[in-house]
């Protein structure tokens, strides 16, 4: 590796927009994001799966697809 060309990387805080902080390296100081592993839907369990206008019934009435009753 050459001498002086390479940025520091240093430890960095970590900023997300539902107020929670945590600590990374990163060539910045303070980075600010707007979602993390703790406010995601995916991560946090609360994951949704929403039917915009009836696409999912649509999509089975077209196709014949009927669904299973259990």
């Amino acid at each position: 590796m050459k001498e002086g060309i390479h940025p520091n990387y240093n430890k960095s805080i970590v900023k997300c927009a539902c107020g929670n902080t945590f600590e990374t390296g990163s060539v910045k100081e303070e980075l600010k994001v707007e979602i993390c592993s703790a406010c995601h839907p995916f991560f946090t369990g609360k994951q949704k799966l929403i039917d915009t206008g009836g696409r999912v019934d649509r999509f089975n009435k077209k196709y014949g697809i009927k669904e299973e009753q259990e």
